[in-house]
């Protein structure tokens, strides 16, 4: 979708990427209520508690080709990708427990920038392909599921716990917080600000969590009040804001791939190593991505969007102009990376949890944290390659 972004007065035409993601008859015979229950072979065993615990201490069997207890699907052809596939699978996904195993990889991964998306506990295609990339960057064969030789090398990544203990303070319970968040574009223009709805919301986005696995992490704890301790992801905090100073050194992204096939970006420095790598969200049969090659005109953080109505959007009605304030509910979230081709960029999004899981109108949306990481890290001038096989 396009529309105007404007960033301390000054107005660029961008596009906004919004998202469009039996059982067995029972015997005749009564049964045997003395005899010991028998494990079910159709159903995956239960994960392991999830403690802070089990999660430091997880590890693969170092004698198994996979770990059982990482329930990664074995390599395969993958299954046709549809947006009915996409949805299934990531309905099958919340509806498996979080994994001990999985929340350390995810954390792992992430901190050695090839991302996982939201770190949820559970297998999904874009754990699986940052769990590929990283074993090729790292000289092991490509693999979609984990094995002791890739989780020693990714273990060697850190030595730090992979957890950590967080304690809510007076601003994270006062917000300021959105009661909601309209669905139509030209309600959110009459808000102040494009806020999170919640401190459950912020905390998890803050920490690159899925919100199921920031509650799974602290039962009956009041993620609302000031002084109480919990469990996240030991992940870089993500900041909303413009950037500091300090944050705006380290410039080594000199090209990025978008792969329309694969719905990921890659990140490269000036000598052609992967330094980054992201599940994105990317186009669609009806807006499809560009192809080709273009290059990075700059980076707006914390934008507003503004809607001009001559784009006539589906589902919105008004004639006039009207402008979205920024905020992490933003349609373009934290940051927008602007292209050279007109309407495009690389952005943040309201709903990290779909990135990778749905299409786009014809951006490349990213979480917002990885999309704040990736706007930290490139110039303009930075080439962007479109590969579409």
């Amino acid at each position: 979708m396009r529309g105007f972004l404007r960033v301390g007065g000054v107005s660029a035409l961008v596009m906004t990427c919004l998202a469009g993601g039996a059982q067995a008859a029972p015997d005749e015979a009564a049964p045997d209520r003395t005899a010991p229950a028998k494990a079910d072979a159709s159903r995956p065993p239960e994960a392991p508690a999830l403690t802070r615990e089990a999660i430091e201490a997880a590890a693969p069997s170092p004698d198994a080709k996979s770990s059982p207890d990482a329930k990664l699907a074995p390599d395969a052809k993958p299954a046709a990708d549809t947006k009915r596939a996409r949805g299934e699978a990531a309905k099958k996904a919340d509806d498996t427990r979080p994994d001990p195993l999985l929340v350390k990889v995810q954390v792992l991964l992430d901190r050695a920038h090839f991302s996982p998306g939201a770190i949820d506990g559970r297998d999904g295609e874009n754990l699986r392909g940052a769990l590929s990339a990283f074993a090729v960057a790292n000289g092991l064969p490509a693999a979609t599921r984990l094995n002791a030789a890739l989780f020693e090398k990714l273990k060697a990544t850190s030595t730090e716990p992979v957890t950590a203990e967080y304690t809510l303070t007076e601003a994270d319970a006062a917000g300021p917080y959105a009661a909601e968040i309209p669905a139509k574009m030209e309600k959110q223009a009459d808000l102040d600000a494009l806020a999170y709805t919640s401190p459950a919301e912020m905390l998890a986005e803050r920490f690159h969590m899925a919100r199921a696995l920031l509650v799974a992490l602290n039962p009956d704890k009041p993620l609302d009040k000031a002084g109480t301790v919990i469990l996240v992801a030991a992940v870089p905090a993500l900041e909303t804001g413009k950037p500091k100073p300090e944050d705006k050194a380290g410039k080594d992204v000199a090209r990025v791939t978008v792969d329309k096939t694969t719905r990921h970006v890659r990140a490269f420095d000036k000598a052609g190593t992967l330094v980054a790598f992201y599940p994105a969200s990317i186009g669609s049969d009806e807006k499809p991505a560009p192809s080709g090659k273009t290059k990075v005109k700059g980076v707006a953080f914390a934008p507003d969007y503004t809607y001009n109505p001559k784009y006539a959007f589906k589902g919105v009605k008004t004639k006039e102009k009207f402008t979205i304030p920024p905020g992490p509910n933003n349609p373009v979230g934290v940051v927008w990376i602007d292209l050279a081709i007109s309407s495009y960029g690389i952005h943040g999004t309201p709903e990290p949890e779909k990135v990778g899981k749905t299409e786009s109108h014809g951006c490349i949306r990213l979480t917002n944290w990885d999309a704040r990481s990736l706007a930290l890290r490139i110039e303009p001038g930075a080439e962007v390659v479109f590969k579409d096989d």
